[in-house]
């Protein structure tokens, strides 16, 4: 996959080696050509010096037949410009741009735009673990609206079922581990105390479920 990524920062670098290590075709790109010393010694993919939305630096860097494009830099204005312009322009398939103000994200999804803010991220995250101490999260996905949690049966849903867990839309149990042991139950499986459930939950919906598996 060819990937073009907008800053070097933090994030960016660490994409960076992160897809080049798996052997992809990387090009980044970043104003100052010192951040570049974060990708180490190992990297093998293409740096450019310029403005992340420099039509000859996006050239140079084969944003025509790019897979996806990644705006990180430390600015949204950067960040929205350079995707849009991947996006409308060189028609890239797979855009994604870091936003720091997350009212904006919906102005930029309506253009195709997939937007990751980890302002959102780092709320959802200390909010589920206050909120939420007897759900141990595994991991959150996109900009944590979706968590993947586990959970211990406690004494009292003992012979209820999945089902009863589930909330289409909202709540999705999809694997028991009993004695070890790990499977995807049917809907009707009945619960059995110090079954551990993992569920995929609506941020949304995480009180929702909270209540239902408080012991």
């Amino acid at each position: 996959m060819k990937v073009i990524i907008g800053g070097c920062g933090r994030v960016g670098a660490l994409l960076a080696t992160k897809l080049a290590f798996e052997r992809h075709d990387v090009a980044i790109i970043d104003k100052d050509p010192r951040t570049f010393g974060r990708l180490g010694k190992s990297f093998d993919g293409m740096t450019l010096r310029g403005m992340v939305f420099d039509r000859d630096v996006l050239a140079k860097a084969g944003i025509e037949r790019a897979d996806a494009f990644v705006a990180v830099t430390s600015g949204d204005n950067s960040n929205v410009v350079s995707a849009t312009v991947a996006r409308e322009i060189y028609r890239v398939p797979k855009v994604i741009a870091r936003i720091f103000d997350p009212r904006r994200a919906e102005i930029y999804r309506r253009l195709g735009i997939q937007t990751v803010s980890s302002v959102t991220w780092a709320a959802n995250e200390i909010t589920s673990l206050i909120l939420f101490p007897h759900l141990v999260r595994d991991l959150s996905l996109g900009d944590g609206e979706v968590q993947m949690v586990k959970v211990s049966v406690p004494p009292r849903l003992a012979g209820r079922t999945i089902a009863d867990l589930s909330a289409p839309g909202e709540v999705l149990p999809f694997a028991i581990v009993r004695a070890g042991k790990s499977y995807i139950p049917a809907s009707h499986e009945a619960l059995a105390e110090g079954d551990i459930i993992e569920a995929a939950v609506l941020t949304s919906a995480m009180d929702r479920f909270q209540a239902m598996t408080n012991p």
